[in-house]
């Protein structure tokens, strides 16, 4: 029987099928960090049971750790009771710790891709929504609870039921600068923050093949975002060579032997979906949300939509939050803040593309732009290329590793009432801080409105 790329993982690691009821499903990595996992070490603790295999367990601290001066002790007393606490948690049970000062500290779903830790084939969780990033490389990777991250700890499996399965393909070429955080901007205005609900899609067609490895866990990052329990593409040539050399990775002989292995990761002809949907990549322009959800989103140049006296209390809601117009244009709108990290944009690639865009150039006086890595390693090779010089001479501010401004868990903030174009996955009312409004952009985009100081089309400023 035909089987897709989600059936074949997704079988091969069912232990047990619980009568009329969900399935046990083996876990190949668990990746843990402060915010989630207090609360399951302490149900461990009050039952005396151990990590039962804290080999596969892998954790880090980067939701709540400041961006700046990571050497002192963290200010903020909630922060640091929470990194602190991972610290003592992970000495007691034995598992591996990327805490502050390690040279593999930073954003768990940036590291376990870059240190080989994430592979074709695997079974992968995280008490984060957005662990659907490792799908990229042909893993079924998805977000669980507190008290599923418990279970997992305890037994290495969980209780799952199988969700169903979606396509969305995408073909043709894109435009010059389009890049796949547009492509997945794209697809969620056309199928809303519930279009994927019950469904683990499947990313495929020409469009998704010519991406990078980056570029293609941009996209897996903000399936979550459509509504679905995660996203994944089917590993090939740019995977494997992704992967090679990589810390964890498997090295020589046994590389190869995973390859070969990795080869039949991908859905055979005839293989049915229970949704599919096709796009044209040449539909594409550059994306910006204008709305407090990232379905709400338009091409660049486009208008935000007018209902015409049809508007719902949510879109009405939406845009008196945002302090905008039905109609109006966002193009050439003043904006106070620009980030450009997170889980979702925050690795050497998206450091690459905003360096070549700035060079040369200086951003807008009234801007605060801020440039977070998504780990010491991306860091570091920032500096080896002397990314960091160019973002400097720019008045970009390079920072240290960590989900920062993303999200208001940390020390880095937007104020109330000043808009943020980021490059984050979430533009909900107070995800940047209480009242900060947030508009979700590629970092092509993010840098030009940096530049320029309102909203801009990067597009202008590349050669």
């Amino acid at each position: 029987m035909a089987k897709t790329l989600f059936d074949k993982v997704w079988d091969s690691h069912v232990v047990h099928n619980v009568e009329d009821g969900p399935q046990v499903v083996y876990i190949d990595r668990h990746y843990i960090h402060e915010v989630t996992s207090p609360q399951a070490f302490n149900g461990l603790r009050s039952r005396g049971i151990p990590v039962f295999r804290p080999k596969q367990t892998i954790a880090t601290a980067d939701h709540n750790v400041p961006t700046k001066d990571q050497h002192l002790p963290i200010k903020d007393a909630l922060s640091k009771h929470q990194v602190d606490t991972l610290i003592k948690n992970c000495d007691e049970f034995g598992v591996e710790l990327y805490g502050l000062g390690h040279p593999f500290q930073g954003i768990v779903h940036v590291i376990g891709p870059e240190l080989g830790i994430t592979q074709p084939g695997m079974t992968m969780v995280c008490g984060d929504s957005h662990t659907s990033t490792h799908g990229a490389f042909g893993a079924i990777a998805f977000g669980i609870g507190t008290s599923e991250v418990e279970q997992v700890l305890a037994t290495q499996c969980i209780l799952q039921n199988k969700p169903k399965s979606m396509k969305i393909e995408i073909n043709g070429q894109l435009k010059p600068g389009v890049l796949s955080k547009d492509i997945i901007l794209y697809i969620i205005s056309k199928i809303s923050t519930s279009g994927g609900t019950g469904h683990f899609v499947e990313f495929c067609g020409d469009t998704i093949e010519a991406l990078s490895m980056e570029a293609r866990m941009t996209i897996c990052n903000m399936s979550i975002e459509m509504g679905a329990r995660g996203g994944m593409i089917a590993p090939d040539e740019t995977t494997y060579a992704y992967i090679k050399g990589r810390e964890f990775a498997p090295k020589g002989e046994e590389y190869d032997k995973m390859v070969e292995k990795w080869k039949g990761l991908k859905t055979d002809e005839g293989a049915q979906f229970d949704l599919a949907y096709s796009f044209d990549a040449a539909d594409i322009d550059p994306m910006i949300t204008y709305g407090t959800n990232p379905g709400m989103g338009i091409g660049i140049n486009d208008n935000v939509p007018n209902p015409n006296g049809n508007a719902t209390d949510n879109f009405k809601k939406s845009l008196d939050y945002m302090g905008l117009e039905a109609g109006q244009k966002l193009i050439g709108k003043k904006v106070d803040y620009v980030f450009i990290g997170s889980c979702t944009n925050s690795r050497i690639e998206d450091l690459r593309l905003v360096a070549d865009l700035v060079k040369g150039r200086k951003k807008a006086d009234h801007i605060e732009a801020w440039i977070v890595p998504g780990s010491k390693q991306v860091e570091q090779q920032a500096i080896a290329e002397g990314l960091d010089v160019i973002l400097k001479e720019a008045g970009f501010e390079l920072r240290e590793p960590g989900c920062s401004a993303c999200l208001a868990m940390n020390e880095d903030k937007v104020p109330a009432g000043a808009y943020c174009v980021s490059t984050s996955n979430r533009n909900f009312e107070g995800r940047q801080g209480p009242g900060a409004r947030t508009m979700l952009a590629s970092p092509l985009s993010a840098a030009a409105t940096a530049i320029n100081g309102y909203i801009s089309d990067a597009r202008e400023l590349m050669n």
